[in-house]
């Protein structure tokens, strides 16, 4: 693969913050715009240039793309329960930052993204293991109904302009360097409470089943399809289920102790499985996840104990 100047929107954020590393260490140039209202100064790696701005500046944009050959987009605000009680925010962050972003890249002539989509457009499937060929279900959430319309703005943007467009739908991301406030991913906040002996906050008596994605394998996703051209949706996971309640068990086993659980009952807009099928990744770019829950998680918790 050829060198790429590459611009990572959120590049600040948990996953933002280990693309830009990975694009870096294949020696790409990287470009990190940030506001740093959710992102860490600290997951911005020092061979990257940063520049703190807010993509719903049209016109900052527009001087910072040319040269880049692509973009990886991922500054979206993520908080589900937010969203609920802030659904303009959502809707100006989100959606009118993306169609900013794509009119900002068109008009700089920068016609290749990356985006950073999310399994929730599936809404509640109708069959286990997931594919890209499955129809986006109906959303519970402004968060969802978001990422529902940044990926059409996107595929219209291929449509209308010609964009290289490659969609990636992130099922359960986790791994060291996770720093959200307030923090609502399930796994760092097990972590956090056994770390700190206070009780787990746990819905659903932990029956629900996700697929854990570890952060580095995540990563490599995003620079495979840096050379494809045209429109590419891609389901990111393992392909392997794994119940909550299995994975809290499983943290206890490799902290060496147990801590209460606080049954939270039921959630609003939970659904009872999420499981990937990969094979479009995997046969298209030779993509696959290497790392396995335990030892994903033995890595996330070194991470929060030399953290806390």
């Amino acid at each position: 693969m050829d060198f790429m100047k590459v611009l990572v929107t959120g590049g600040a954020g948990f996953i933002g913050g280990s693309v830009s590393k990975l694009l870096l260490d294949q020696n790409h140039q990287v470009t990190i715009v940030d506001n740093l209202s959710h992102g860490h100064k600290e997951s911005i790696d020092n061979r990257a240039s940063f520049i703190k701005a807010d993509i719903l500046d049209e016109a900052k944009l527009e001087e910072i793309l040319p040269t880049h050959d692509a973009v990886v987009h991922m500054s979206s605000l993520i908080e589900v329960g937010e969203s609920v009680k802030n659904p303009i925010g959502f809707v100006e962050n989100n959606i009118v930052g993306t169609v900013k972003l794509l009119e900002a890249m068109r008009k700089t002539n920068v016609k290749k993204i990356i985006f950073s989509s999310s399994a929730c457009v599936y809404g509640n499937p109708i069959k286990i293991p997931i594919t890209e060929e499955d129809m986006l279900g109906e959303q519970e959430n402004p968060y969802g109904l978001t990422k529902v319309s940044m990926e059409q703005f996107c595929i219209l943007y291929h449509k209308l302009y010609n964009f290289d467009v490659v969609i990636l739908r992130y099922f359960n991301p986790y791994g060291p360097g996770e720093l959200h406030t307030p923090e609502t991913h399930a796994i760092p906040n097990f972590i956090k409470a056994i770390l700190n002996k206070q009780p787990i906050p746990l819905f659903w008596k932990g029956e629900q089943v996700r697929d854990f994605i570890y952060i580095d394998d995540l990563a490599q996703a995003h620079i495979l399809p840096l050379t494809q051209t045209g429109l590419h949706i891609y389901n990111v996971g393992t392909e392997q289920g794994a119940q909550v309640i299995n994975v809290v068990k499983e943290i206890f086993n490799l902290i060496g102790y147990e801590v209460p659980i606080d049954n939270k009952g039921e959630r609003k807009g939970d659904v009872a499985s999420l499981v990937a099928s990969s094979e479009k990744i995997k046969k298209e770019l030779g993509w696959s996840a290497k790392v396995g829950l335990e030892e994903g998680l033995k890595k996330t918790i070194d991470f929060f104990r030399s953290h806390l």
